[in-house]
């Protein structure tokens, strides 16, 4: 049984920094594309960012490019989130996700989900 847990949410202000992390169980982490996404209230869900599953690609969001950067540690089964510069915009609460695909910034590709943790910016 796959089981993601994010963790490292929580209340920041506006300029500061978060890491999330997802620690993953009950796959052979490598073989899984590694995603994160979120969403805020009273919007629908959305792509934030994707690993590979050898880390060698990644794809952003352009609301987060240069500010966002996603790693994973295959050796620790988990994928990490470092958010600087956060702004109001990014509250939501983040989700993790895997995929069999290589990479892939869709939703609909990633079959195995996290339970979500709130990250909430105040100005």
């Amino acid at each position: 049984q796959v089981q993601l847990v994010e963790s490292g949410g929580g209340l920041v202000q506006a300029g500061g920094s978060l890491r999330l992390s997802c620690a993953a169980s009950g796959l052979r982490f490598g073989n899984y594309g590694m995603g994160w996404f979120r969403q805020a209230p009273e919007k629908e869900r959305e792509f934030v960012a994707a690993v590979s599953r050898s880390a060698s690609n990644t794809y952003y969001a352009e609301s987060v490019k240069g500010r966002f950067t996603i790693s994973r540690d295959n050796a620790k089964n988990t994928v990490y989130l470092q958010m600087n510069n956060l702004t109001p915009d990014d509250t939501a609460v983040y989700y993790c996700a895997a995929t069999g695909m290589i990479i892939s910034a869709r939703q609909q590709n990633y079959n195995s989900w996290g339970q979500g943790t709130q990250v909430t910016v105040s100005s």
